[in-house]
């Protein structure tokens, strides 16, 4: 359920994102044509993927998307907009969306923590592909330096977060990839065993039952013998 939850808020927070990369770079006077591309991909696969979540999510996790997706890309992107066009400047606009757009991209870089706490805690790399990792790490690499041909900060600098955590997740995969857990020695079994085995046998020949019936200690067979010896003799006696 909890990685259910992780998968759509990142759809949210990557169509979001998307969107307001969009913005940002309408604001570039023709220069972010790049960014306006890419972004628009990004915008109709997170749409995709946030309509199929919402199909075939149970109706607790679909209210919840509804909610999420309503509150930040709808309502938060149209407060976003009116404040930029109504209380910015056009030659500062660009800077206030800049600072905006890298504050939710590192949020979405920041996303898979979450994954890698999983990693760690299970020591498993089942929710971790390998695949997603390298490629999130090559589309940060060359971001970046997209970002610093341009001279280009906003572009640049999420992205040197998001090539480091990318790093990060694939040194999690290969260390947990081949983990193997300690075994547990199997000749302690036997001993426990039979030390609660004595113990029973002790436990039996030593506590006193009610009534006539009463537990006698082990005896050897000679001993068993002698003692049917001595009741045959008294029965005939008798």
């Amino acid at each position: 359920m909890a990685l259910n939850v992780l998968a759509f808020t990142f759809g949210i927070m990557a169509l979001f994102s998307a969107m307001l990369w969009i913005y940002y770079a309408l604001q570039k006077d023709g220069s972010g044509f790049l960014l306006i591309t890419i972004n628009a991909v990004g915008c109709f696969i997170e749409t995709i993927y946030i309509i199929l979540f919402i199909t075939y999510a149970n109706k607790k996790a679909r209210i919840s998307t509804l909610k999420v997706l309503g509150l930040l890309n709808f309502l938060g992107f149209a407060a976003i907009i009116l404040v930029c066009e109504l209380l910015t400047k056009k030659s500062n606009r660009e800077k206030v969306l800049g600072g905006i757009c890298v504050g939710f991209s590192v949020c979405v870089f920041a996303a898979p923590l979450s994954i890698m706490r999983v990693v760690i805690r299970t020591k498993s790399v089942e929710f971790m592909p390998f695949s997603l990792s390298l490629f999130l790490t090559l589309s940060a690499i060359t971001w970046l330096f997209y970002g610093l041909a341009i001279k280009d900060f906003y572009v640049a600098l999420p992205n040197i977060l998001g090539a480091f955590l990318g790093a990060v997740q694939m040194i999690l995969y290969i260390i947990f990839k081949y983990y193997k857990a300690p075994k547990v020695d199997d000749t302690e079994k036997p001993k426990t065993v039979q030390d609660h085995s004595i113990d029973m046998v002790k436990l039996t020949s030593t506590t006193p039952v009610s009534g006539d019936m009463t537990v006698h200690p082990q005896t050897h067979a000679g001993d068993l013998e002698g003692q049917m010896e001595k009741k045959v003799t008294n029965q005939i006696q008798t």
